[in-house]
């Protein structure tokens, strides 16, 4: 078992988001989880151009760390995301990394995956930028197991019982890996999606080739049919 962490702050290894996700991640190990951190401001991540040739092909015509990123992402069991509040959304790098998803998010690739989504702030609304990422997570495929959010500005000092609670939410993690925790109404959302993205692409299928070979390849055709 396999669980990736993302981190998308700008302070490296001073970052108390970062805290959070490694939190998690320690979480992850003690229930016998392998785990992996990345720091998405290490990477070379360009913004998407909207030339659709992902949907075509599978590829992207931009050169940089995205495919590597995406394949961590498709190889891992659990995944977990963290990013700092920046004016109620995330941080920039990290949006990019979700605007380079949209064919991730065609074919559902993140489906059999559980994943969940950690924010640090210095004011309010850290919760709905939890729930902005789990969100997009959801959208991807992934079944997601709940999040933490916490604001510092005025109490630095809540940041050790968030780190207790997201260690806790790691051990969540896997055990919904295991499948010793199910999520009846977001299995009945996903089917929702991928019924709704398989008419996208069925609709585009002389144009969105790789899109529509994958519904075909993985079965998933017949079904949503």
């Amino acid at each position: 078992m396999k669980v990736l962490g993302l981190s998308a702050s700008p302070r490296g290894s001073e970052s108390r988001t970062r805290q959070l996700v490694d939190a998690v991640l320690q979480g992850a190990e003690s229930m016998g989880a392998e785990t992996e951190l990345v720091d998405i401001y290490s990477l070379d991540i360009g913004y998407c151009t909207a030339c659709t040739s992902c949907y075509a092909s599978g590829d992207c015509t931009l050169v940089d760390d995205f495919p590597d990123l995406l394949e961590k992402m498709l190889n891992a069991d659990g995944i977990v995301i963290g990013s700092p509040n920046y004016i109620d959304s995330i941080t920039a790098p990290l949006k990019a990394v979700f605007d380079r998803m949209a064919d991730a998010m065609h074919c559902q690739m993140l489906t059999g995956k559980y994943a969940c989504a950690v924010c640090t702030s210095g004011g309010p609304n850290y919760d709905g930028v939890v729930g902005y990422m789990n969100q997009v997570l959801k959208n991807l495929g992934a079944t997601t197991v709940g999040g933490i959010g916490v604001g510092l500005g005025r109490d630095p000092l809540a940041l050790n019982p968030a780190k207790k609670s997201a260690a806790d939410l790691g051990k969540t993690l896997v055990r919904s890996i295991r499948g010793e925790i199910r999520y009846p109404e977001q299995e009945a959302y996903h089917r929702q999606r991928r019924d709704y993205f398989w008419d996208l692409v069925k609709f585009n299928k002389d144009q969105w080739i790789h899109e529509y070979d994958w519904y075909v390849r993985k079965g998933w055709k017949k079904e949503a049919e």
